[in-house]
């Protein structure tokens, strides 16, 4: 359990007004935890920034996977930021079917560059997220790694990803209709550098009743870091 962590209520100055956020700060771990995630060489740990899944269909930073997705990323000892994309909850502007999106993520990352500098960032997202997490981050030198979690892959275009030379793991229900896992394997295989998958059995793209396991399998991606 970590002890004393604290969470920081704000707004990012986003290019189409001001975006609603949530800033997670782990604590210190209870002696019979592991410490907190440390980079290589005692250099400076990551933090951490989750997307939430597709506005319309009523997706926010407090939906219960991206809630777990941060919740494990701070066990992991990552401050791990949340925020609401243009048009969602308290953030400004309107819906921007995923091209504004990209540029609210920047915003983010430049936040959590700012007051982490030096600090690798990972970049997860989750569904409709996961399409803006990877998208923004491969390109941008801030990521140093991207969890795709439900990953719409027949959906959206995730071609760029033939270009994308950073670490990238894929969590997937193995009963997600949305986002079937065969067509989430064959995206990881054309990844250049190559993509972990990281399957779920029994879960669905809601992850009902899957939420502990996905919160382990977060942890565990932390290990290719």
């Amino acid at each position: 359990m970590i002890r004393g962590a604290r969470i920081e209520s704000f707004f990012i100055a986003g290019p189409a007004g001001r975006l609603e956020a949530l800033l997670k700060h782990p604590g210190e771990p209870s002696p019979a935890e592991p410490s907190a995630h440390p980079g290589t060489s005692g250099a400076p740990g990551p933090v951490a920034v989750v997307c939430h899944p597709h506005p319309l269909f009523g997706g926010t930073m407090h939906n219960k996977v991206v809630h777990a997705t941060a919740e494990a990323l701070v066990r992991r000892g990552l401050p791990t930021l949340r925020f609401n994309f243009r048009g969602v909850g308290r953030s400004a502007g309107r819906h921007d079917h995923a091209r504004g999106e990209q540029d609210d993520l920047r915003a983010a990352l430049a936040v959590l560059g700012e007051r982490y500098p030096a600090r690798p960032i990972v970049a997860a997202g989750y569904s409709f997220g996961s399409f803006v997490a990877l998208a923004a981050g491969c390109s941008d030198p801030r990521v140093a790694m991207l969890i795709g979690i439900a990953a719409p892959a027949g959906l959206f275009p995730f071609g760029f990803l033939r270009a994308c030379d950073k670490p990238i793991v894929f969590i997937q229900g193995e009963n997600d209709r949305l986002a079937p896992l065969p067509l989430v394997l064959a995206l990881a295989a054309g990844v250049p550098s190559g993509a972990r998958v990281l399957p779920i059995p029994g879960a669905d793209h809601a992850f009902h009743g899957r939420l502990d396991e996905l919160g382990r399998r977060v942890e565990e991606t932390l290990g290719t870091l």
